[in-house]
């Protein structure tokens, strides 16, 4: 038996000031998540507001995506399965563009 649903995702882009925040909503019928991602532009680069966009929706995605990997792992948990063994990524560029 098939199963199809549709679940709603928006985001959001404020830019302000060099710096970009992004805010992803999913909505899943019975609940909603929210992810968040900051991009700045570095005083030496040139301003490029696509790129700060896409900086911070890609950070506000995998913040988003980890917690949906997280309610899945507590709600294998909550049946009697073992949730899968996670890795840790270490991010890419200066730790302090990741805050």
């Amino acid at each position: 038996m098939g199963h199809t649903v549709e679940w709603p995702v928006r985001l959001y882009l404020v830019e302000e000031d060099g710096r970009t925040t992004a805010r992803v909503a999913l909505h899943t019928g019975t609940t909603t998540l929210t992810g968040q991602g900051t991009a700045r532009c570095s005083p030496d680069d040139r301003d490029v507001p696509e790129i700060g966009d896409e900086l911070a929706a890609g950070r506000a995605l995998r913040d988003l995506a980890g917690q949906l990997l997280r309610v899945a792992d507590k709600d294998l948990e909550g049946v009697g399965a073992v949730p899968p063994r996670r890795e840790r990524r270490v991010a890419y560029g200066w730790s302090s563009a990741m805050a």
